[in-house]
């Protein structure tokens, strides 16, 4: 064969090989170009606006709006019970022989908060009572659960009657005033049990303070979940939770028309 012939033969195997899609020559650019596409893609997705994929669009918009419920649940407001079937406004009026006016209620509420703190001033240094001032004049008694009751029990405690026996003596010297006791969920009881439990122990405070002379008709009973007491972390809640508290708020005068 004449040389210039082999040189002819040669030179299309070559291009015959360069051109193969066996060949790695072609395959590399051709896998680079489609990378190249790929990334010019999710670059064009993400600076341009786009719908989601349908499977995954309610996902999203769904789940925020459920955790916010279940959230927002357990903190919803709850009404005062009334400790005797028969109060209303008027009859806590008459009960406590006429509300304050407007401009009394401010010193009334101080000077009784005042009395408080000298009347626990031991339960306070001891941790056993703490005595907060709130909004709209109202006064509240805040009692470890642990110094009122034994676990798993809503009998007040023997050496407890002397704590409650001042409250009743200040509750009875500032007459002008309503008392709802507030019972939390205890850190150390099953959930099936814990509302009946609180409640339980309410009553049991509720009746004590009616045995010592504080008219039935200004008592009021509540029951909070564990998220009401402020608390960071769980520890922290359970700490807060296991006790009860004595709401005190004024009575006025323009309640006997409602």
């Amino acid at each position: 064969m004449p040389w210039g012939a082999v040189a002819i033969v040669v030179v299309v195997f070559m291009i015959a090989g360069c051109a193969g899609t066996g060949g790695t020559t072609v395959q590399a650019p051709a896998v680079a170009a489609k990378s190249d596409a790929v990334v010019s893609e999710a670059q064009s997705v993400a600076t341009a606006p786009a719908a989601p994929p349908a499977n995954s669009a309610p996902k999203p918009v769904n789940a925020p709006p459920r955790r916010a419920v279940e959230s927002a649940a357990p903190i919803a407001p709850a009404a005062p019970t009334a400790y005797k079937k028969n109060r209303t406004a008027s009859a806590v009026v008459v009960a406590v022989g006429g509300g304050l006016s407007n401009g009394a209620v401010g010193p009334y509420m101080e000077s009784y908060k005042q009395d408080l703190h000298k009347t626990l001033q031991e339960e306070m240094r001891s941790g056993a009572a703490r005595v907060d001032k709130l909004p709209h004049n109202a006064v509240r008694i805040h009692i470890p659960v642990y110094v009122a009751f034994d676990a798993d029990s809503s009998s007040i405690k023997p050496g407890f009657c002397t704590t409650m026996d001042k409250l009743a003596d200040a509750v009875n010297r500032y007459g002008k005033t309503t008392l709802t006791v507030v019972g939390y969920p205890d850190g150390k009881t099953s959930a099936m049990r814990n509302p009946k439990l609180s409640q339980q122990r309410a009553l049991s405070v509720a009746r004590y303070l009616e045995s010592k002379e504080v008219d039935p008709v200004r008592l009021a009973t509540l029951i909070r979940s564990g998220l009401d007491a402020a608390g960071n972390g769980a520890d922290s809640r359970r700490r807060v939770n296991r006790a009860f508290e004595i709401i005190v708020e004024p009575v006025l005068a323009k309640r006997v028309s409602s």
